[in-house]
């Protein structure tokens, strides 16, 4: 909510949305030229007759060292694939290294705007997203791109088909299946989020619980299509379980939020004997129901 003291003009605060979008761009920029042209090994700075590698393929080398199987070759199909590979992944490595300061840029744009409840919220649910979202492409980088290649390799040998993968093929199954996976893993906290603004409620969740989890298995095999039963069944087990935590803890939220608005926002004071908050003027406790006088 917007608070008087604070009060700007629209034309104040599109100057400084714009001034801090400005920086946002001018840092992205940086940091794409930066991990296109700096050497992974500072070494070569003083001794330039050191092999020279910069960021972006050191980043993609070690992704393929790591991902791709054995035995399996990547070839450029097209001339310009290297290239185009080699910019892109510096531009997607340069916004990686500016969401940090995109997301500061944002956050202090619409801070002066928030109550403190209101700020510590959006912490909040900042924190859970960035710690859900990293869990989660930590778990499809390290279990899921395995077992979709081992997966997918079988059928090379099916049609008879040499192990060669177009090096953009490749890249792009690597970085999207990891992305969707952590977008995946941070589905409860935008449940929770939904919640708390009142779109819905949890006794909806609870009685249609059965359509969300087949929801939940079409998105499952949408994000992992032809890995094999054992990688659908173990993301599936792992996004039910944070279904089921989110609902949890959206219940407790639901209940506190409850207990807060059936209150005047003024009560203050406190049971003597089980510290429950009760109204002013009430003399019973409504949970021990012991007098207050």
């Amino acid at each position: 909510m917007l608070r008087k003291e604070n009060y700007m003009t629209f034309w104040e605060h599109t100057q400084e949305l714009i001034w801090r979008l400005k920086i946002v761009f001018y840092t992205l920029i940086i940091s794409t030229i930066a991990v296109m042209i700096l050497p992974a090994n500072l070494s070569f700075i003083n001794n330039p007759s050191s092999p020279y590698e910069p960021l972006v393929a050191t980043v993609l080398r070690i992704v393929r060292e790591k991902a791709l199987p054995p035995g399996v070759k990547l070839i450029g199909l097209e001339f310009i694939s290297p290239i185009e590979l080699y910019l892109v992944s510096s531009l997607v490595l340069g916004f990686i290294i500016t969401l940090p300061v995109f997301t500061y840029e944002i956050l202090k744009f619409i801070e002066p705007a928030l109550y403190p409840h209101e700020r510590r919220a959006m912490y909040s649910f900042l924190a859970y997203f960035i710690a859900l979202f990293t869990s989660g492409l930590i778990f499809g980088y390290y279990l899921l791109v395995p077992f979709g290649f081992a997966a997918l390799i079988p059928f090379f040998q099916i049609v008879g088909a040499e192990l060669y993968i177009s090096v953009t093929d490749f890249y792009c199954f690597v970085f999207l299946l990891t992305t969707m996976c952590g977008l995946a893993f941070t589905f409860p906290v935008f449940l929770i989020l939904l919640i708390k603004l009142g779109i819905i409620r949890t006794d909806m969740l609870t009685r249609s619980r059965r359509y969300l989890y087949f929801l939940l298995l079409v998105a499952v095999f949408a994000i992992t299509p032809g890995e094999g039963g054992l990688a659908n069944l173990l993301l599936f087990t792992i996004l039910s379980m944070l279904l089921e935590l989110g609902i949890l803890v959206a219940k407790r939220s639901e209940r506190k939020k409850e207990e807060n608005t059936s209150l005047p926002h003024f009560v203050k004071r406190k049971c003597k004997f089980c510290n429950k908050s009760i109204p002013q003027g009430v003399i019973f406790c409504p949970r021990c129901k012991k007098a207050q006088k």
